[in-house]
């Protein structure tokens, strides 16, 4: 049990903690007890009761990403004063350099400036920094003639970095360099971490995404896939920082992996088989499109390492110590939940002409489903099973395989031959039982269009076979949570409504879907009247309290309504990687949209401008044009008047003028105004 001063709170200092591998180990140590790894597993709920937990704070590469709960402080775009005086605050400093090689400067800065202020530390601090399995790739066996040896700790002054990780292994030796000055005031230590999985992946991502969509007909391997990979669960990780941070060993290198040897044609079979066909295809790494440069080196490489120190030294409750393909059922549960990949298992129910094949083929393109049609679903079995028998030949290894292909292809046959064409409900119910089963269904869900149609239909198809004897004191039907649908709707309307949406169908169409006249009236009468029965279909259900959801098709938006009722898709969307690229992506989209929108409104407003003036010139022309038009008019026509003024008016005026001169008068004005009034008269 550790002591007081042992369980007090310590704040640990992550870079990236929005990062795959600083994340999960962030978070991982968030609900962590200091000291806890020191108890050995024993009172542990007395120590939880009793200590408290690692107060986290960390850089974050995305500033508008949603604040991550296990973090108390997040810190963005710091300078590097800002940054030293977080350090400064800490007392356990982790810096992870295994994902972005644009850390490393950052990290060997980090540990040079808390180094030169070693003497102003307030309490004792660590530094962890957390490297990669590649300062190791090119290491050669300590004995040629037994390759097989694991490398170990011992062989640290013989590791051999790969060319593109010669920085990694630089501010490795740096950490460990610094560390001896002032070990009382900054120990150091260097985690030499395999390649890490869980939690939703990250390297190994785009294997368990190609298998579990089964878009490719096999996974691909990169290369022969031969070498062996050292690997790493990113909890048990997170585990051996634990235990450091706890412990305080003596010991300052470690070699963090599982104890798998496992090929990396092995991981990628195994991930195949556990989500996908199980099948995988060799390619050349040239082939790689879509796998970013760095990972196909970490992917190529070629170690047999063992962690020694960690066993003799530290205290790690492995989560998976045996490695990814023997832990793969818990690997990819992680996956799946991590990454919210749930199925999405839909029963559409309803009487004939009803829409409900329309409606599922809207809903699984929505929700990225498996449409399961009765007719169709039987005919891709008989195909397949010809495909089979026709694509292979027998063989000591198939033979088995390819013989109860060929009576189960007869089987059927020989059944349709009988039944005018169908198959009887027996084989129908163990074609959609094997559909439902099938991984794609299994993986992402199914919506299964019309079918069970009776209560006896519904048991049998949904039994759980792990119960081989039904319990009759239960009202409660034995069934296959793995099977059974998660949301059962019932679609309905009236007979009028139906009738009349099937005689609008096309002669051609009508008879194909078996919708003619007495056809169609023989089927909606059958319909109404297995669902009268005493145990419906929709009863079966109900006992199991997947309660139908009823929707009346004649006045509602049905396809809305069901995913109103579901909710929100659950299959596979963009990885964080993707999310960041295609945040990134839109981000350019948008900049180079309002720059264009710029340059077209300069180019707009240039134009403009040019009109502008265009048209003040016409306009200023076309004035300067009236006016002069206008003053040659006024030329024109003053002419005749000048002539009158100046045969009739102007002499009497001026002789008006010259009396007025010699009379002096006192109003002059009057004067003129008088004598040409009189001589006006007179003329």
């Amino acid at each position: 049990m550790p002591n007081h001063s042992e369980s007090r709170t310590k704040r640990v200092f992550l870079n990236n903690i929005d990062s795959y591998s600083s994340k999960y180990i962030a978070q991982f140590l968030s609900s962590c007890v200091v000291g806890e790894s020191l108890n050995d597993g024993e009172d542990k709920h007395e120590l939880s009761s009793e200590a408290t937990r690692f107060q986290i704070v960390g850089t974050v590469a995305n500033k508008e990403a949603i604040k991550l709960r296990f973090a108390s402080d997040e810190y963005w775009s710091l300078s590097r004063e800002e940054r030293l005086q977080c350090l400064m605050q800490c007392d356990v400093i982790v810096y992870n350099i295994t994902e972005h090689t644009d850390l490393i400067d950052e990290a060997t800065w980090a540990i040079s400036a808390l180094h030169s202020e070693i003497e102003h530390f307030g309490s004792p601090k660590m530094f962890i920094l957390l490297s990669t399995i590649m300062t190791w790739a090119m290491t050669k066996p300590a004995d040629p003639d037994e390759p097989d040896i694991p490398l170990t700790e011992d062989d640290y002054k013989r590791r051999r970095p790969h060319p593109n990780f010669k920085e990694h292994t630089s501010t490795e030796k740096l950490v460990l360099k610094l560390g001896k000055t002032k070990k009382s005031k900054l120990a150091t230590y260097v985690v030499t971490s395999g390649l890490q999985y869980g939690m939703g992946e990250n390297i190994f991502h785009f294997f368990f995404k190609t298998a579990w969509l089964g878009e490719l007909s096999s996974v691909p391997v990169f290369g022969p896939g031969t070498n062996v990979i050292p690997t790493i669960h990113i909890h048990d990780l997170a585990r051996v920082v634990q235990n450091i941070i706890d412990r305080k060993p003596k010991t300052h290198y470690f070699i963090a992996v599982d104890d798998s040897k496992n090929t990396f044609e092995d991981i990628v079979k195994t991930i195949a088989s556990t989500l996908g066909s199980g099948k995988t295809e060799n390619i050349p790494k040239e082939d790689a499109y879509d796998t970013k440069e760095t990972d196909l080196l970490y992917l190529s490489v070629n170690l047999r390492t063992e962690s020694v120190f960690l066993k003799d030294r530290l205290n790690v409750h492995w989560e998976c110590d045996s490695g990814i393909a023997d832990n793969i059922l818990q690997v990819v549960e992680e996956y799946k939940q991590t990454r919210q990949l749930l199925p999405i298992k839909i029963c559409l129910l309803g009487p004939p002409a009803v829409g409900k094949s329309s409606v599922a083929v809207k809903l699984c393109r929505y929700y990225k489903l498996h449409h399961i049609d009765v007719n169709e679903t039987v005919i891709e079995k008989v195909r397949q099973l010809e495909e089979l028998l026709e694509g292979n030949e027998k063989t000591s290894e198939n033979e088995e395989m390819l013989i109860d292909a060929e009576a189960q292809l007869k089987t059927l046959k020989n059944n349709m031959l009988l039944n005018d064409g169908q198959l009887d409900d027996r084989h129908v119910m163990h074609i959609i039982r094997e559909k439902l089963n099938s991984k794609p269904c299994r993986n992402q869900g199914f919506v299964l269009d019309g079918y069970p149609k009776t209560y006896t239909q519904a048991k049998e198809l949904f039994h759980d076979e792990n119960f081989e004897v039904e319990d009759t004191r239960s009202t409660i039907p034995q069934y296959s949570k793995v099977l059974v649908p998660d949301f059962v709707v019932s679609l309905d309307a009236t007979d009028e409504f139906l009738k009349e949406r099937v005689r609008s169908l096309p002669q051609n169409v009508a008879e194909e879907m078996h919708y003619t006249q007495d056809e169609f009236t023989a089927s909606l009468a059958k319909f109404r009247e297995t669902l009268a029965e005493d145990e419906s279909v929709l009863d079966y259900f109900d006992y199991l309290e997947i309660h139908p959801e009823h929707i009346d098709c004649e006045n509602v938006d049905t396809v809305e309504k069901i995913i109103k009722t579901v909710g929100r898709p659950k299959n596979y969307g963009l990885s964080p990687e993707e999310m960041e690229e295609e945040r990134k992506r839109k981000e350019d989209e948008r900049h180079l949209q309002l720059k264009q929108e710029e340059v077209e409104k300069e180019l707009r407003q240039r134009l403009e401008n040019d009109k502008m003036t265009a048209l003040l010139e016409e306009w200023n022309r076309n004035m300067a044009e009236v006016k002069k038009q206008e003053h040659e008019l006024l030329e024109t026509r003053s002419v005749p008047m000048r002539h009158y003024l100046m045969k009739y008016v102007m002499p009497t005026v001026i002789r008006g003028l010259m009396d007025c001169c010699k009379v002096k008068p006192d109003d002059p004005v009057d004067f003129l105004a008088e004598y040409l009034f009189r001589n006006n008269s007179d003329d």
